[in-house]
Formats: structure tokens, C-alpha cells, sequence
């Protein structure tokens, strides 16, 4: 319960020091209208090489499910974004959306309408949405939290190398911390654990440094609440959050906690890492709580969730994902409804025959 109220009483603040996240006017600091049925994107990415060695030339690109129970997890339902898309598409999704989670993943980002190009147009429509007032959260993990920054910093390589494969780490809190909005409201249990426990699943071979934010000015419009160090004790930046605006990054992975069971990987299942897990999904999930996009009713939200696509059990064929969702090139949301309400959509003949094993 003291999970629930403090997580709830995040979604009643709309300020950051200094600078209001989304509108300077006094009169609107009450507490807003939220939104009850919030509806978050998931960027979908190239297909891994792993993925397409068991599965060859079936699919261009996943999506982790471990994303999607995240998401749900948190209170949330979930829309696939896909990737190799214009500009406008991005435009017309987000504008239904209430935030987008953009995932880790091990893509790279000089590669031409993929994850890193569809993250661009992403990154930029948010900013123009904060910008004006609409209020659109966005979350990156691991790879995702890199994309962030790299955005920040024009599409430069900023990043430097580490080695954080299979890290069981507590987070270093700055000595702010607990000024910022992912943890001003944060129980002090979740703290304490993140505080003292090994419990952030790090999995990374890059990373970004306070130096990479100070080289490219970004930490003017970054701010970092915690630091980690890798196997050679080199320090990377664990948390972090956009000044002004409601983008988010870890550079651990909250979810593999909850929804990851592959062995021998050093990820934590305590009591203790679901609850902190968990936290950060209903901080998410809540920050999205405070955009009132919406689509036009609920049979085209029907349309458009990740329930019209079926999850593969990739983790039977080794993969570190115990499912995912794969979808081949010619991809797209459903049009139409069977009477029933089930989905019409290509993809459930072509993938249901072949991965029932």
C-alpha cells in the first residue's frame, strides 16, 4: 500500500526545480486530470542476429516481451511502434499514445532505417509535444537510455566502452537524488535495497559517463541520480533524467527481474528486486497517466495493441528472451475485426504453423 500511495501521489506533481515541465502558468499546478487507461508504445528493433539464425529470413524485427509485461505490469497496455517508418507515421501513432518505452537491445545505431532513425523522429516529436504543453513521457533502458543521450548530443558517438555483462549491482545515489522526479517520492524501502543490494541486472558493453554529458554539453539538460562501476571498475551512469522534460533512462534492466528466467546470468529474483522492479514500472506507467491522448474509441484501440500479435517462447531455443514478438517486413496494424472481435492479421497464419513446438 505504501507503494501504491507513494507512486500515486508522483502523478500529482508536474514541476521540476526551476522550470516547469510543461507550462509556467500557476493556476494549472493543481492536480491534473489523469488518465486512467494509459496505452504505451514499445519501439520494436532489427531482428538479432540470434533470433534470425533460428528463425532465418522470417522476420525483420522483435520485440523483447519482457518490454511488454513491463509495461503491463505497471498498469499499462502496450502499441508495437515498428521501425523503418517516415516521419509521419511516428507523428500519427505518438499522437494516440501516451509515452513510449524505447528498450535495450543490441542494434547499432548507424544502421539506416532501424531502431536508432525510428528513436530520431521519436525523440523529436516528444520534445516538440513537451515543448507546447502536451505532456509525453518517454523511458529508455540500457540501450534505449544510450539512444536518448545520443539524440541529446546530434547523433554523436559519445559513448565510451565497459564491461557490465552480467552485473549484479545496488545503485551509488548522487547526494540529490532524492530531489529528482523518479525518486523524490520513492518509499524509503525501495531506496534502502537499491541502496545495498545487487539487484539492477546490468548488461551492457557500452555506457555513458559524466565526462560524455560534460564533452557535449549535455548535462545542462541531464541529470544524473546515480553511477555504477563495471568489472574494472570503470563508472558509468546507472540513472538519469531529462531537466525539463519527462524522459527517463537506467542503464540496468528492471524488467529481466521480473520477467527474465534465463540461468546462469547473475539476475536477481529476491523479493527485494521484484519490488524495486516493480517500482520503476509503476513510475512510468504513472508519469504516462498525466498524457491525455487517446484514440478515437475502443475498437481501433483494438486494432492497434500488442494482443493482435502472438509472442514466440524464444527462450526454448536459447535465446536470453524467454518470449518475443517477431514481425516479418510487410507488417501492420489490423484494419478489421472478425465478429467476434478476434484479430485479422497476416501474420497469425504465418507464424502460428511454425513456431508451435
Amino acid at each position: 500500500m505504501l507503494l501504491k500511495t507513494s507512486l500515486f501521489l508522483i502523478t500529482l506533481l508536474g514541476v521540476v526545480s526551476g522550470r516547469s515541465l510543461v507550462t509556467t502558468n500557476l493556476d494549472l499546478l493543481q492536480t491534473p486530470p489523469l488518465n486512467n487507461e494509459p496505452i504505451i508504445g514499445v519501439l520494436s528493433q532489427e531482428i538479432s542476429y540470434y533470433l534470425d539464425g533460428k528463425y532465418p529470413g522470417l522476420y525483420e524485427s522483435y520485440i523483447a516481451a519482457s518490454y511488454v509485461k513491463f509495461v503491463e505490469g505497471g498498469g499499462a497496455r502496450v502499441v508495437p511502434i515498428w521501425i523503418g517508418k517516415p516521419r509521419d507515421y511516428y507523428e500519427s501513432i505518438m499522437s494516440k499514445l501516451n509515452g513510449v518505452l524505447l528498450p535495450g537491445g543490441a542494434t547499432w545505431f548507424n544502421q539506416s532505417n532501424g531502431y536508432a532513425d525510428a528513436g530520431r523522429h521519436i525523440y523529436g516529436i516528444a520534445l516538440e509535444m513537451n515543448e507546447r504543453g502536451d505532456y509525453f513521457p518517454v523511458w529508455g533502458t540500457c540501450l534505449g537510455f544510450e539512444l536518448l543521450t545520443y539524440l541529446a548530443a546530434d547523433g554523436n558517438e559519445h559513448r565510451a566502452h565497459c564491461s557490465s555483462s552480467n552485473q549484479a549491482l545496488p545503485l551509488v545515489f548522487k547526494d540529490d537524488f532524492k530531489t529528482s522526479r523518479m525518486f523524490m517520492n520513492a518509499p524509503e524501502t525501495v531506496v534502502k535495497i537499491l541502496e545495498n543490494e545487487p539487484v539492477t541486472a546490468n548488461f551492457h558493453q557500452y555506457c555513458v559517463t559524466e565526462k560524455n554529458l560534460t564533452d557535449y554539453n549535455l548535462d545542462k539538460e541531464w541529470r544524473v541520480m546515480s553511477t555504477n562501476s563495471d568489472w574494472n571498475d570503470f563508472e558509468f551512469i546507472s540513472t538519469i533524467e531529462h531537466r525539463f522534460y519527462p524522459f527517463y533512462g537506467v542503464q540496468f534492466h528492471p524488467e529481466k527481474n521480473l520477467y527474465e528466467w534465463v540461468r546462469n546470468k547473475n539476475i536477481s529474483h529476491t523479493s527485494h528486486a521484484i519490488f524495486v522492479s516493480q517500482y520503476f514500472a509503476e513510475f512510468f506507467v504513472n508519469e504516462a497517466r498525466k498524457s491525455l491522448h487517446h484514440f478515437e474509441d475502443s475498437k481501433t484501440e483494438d486494432q492497434y495493441v500488442i494482443y493482435n500479435f502472438p509472442p514466440t517462447f524464444t527462450g526454448s531455443k536459447g535465446s536470453s528472451f524467454e518470449q518475443s514478438y517477431m514481425f516479418p517486413v510487410e507488417i501492420a496494424y489490423n484494419v478489421e475485426l472478425n465478429e467476434d472481435n478476434s484479430a485479422i492479421n497476416g501474420i497469425t497464419s504465418l507464424v502460428g504453423d511454425f513456431i508451435e513446438f
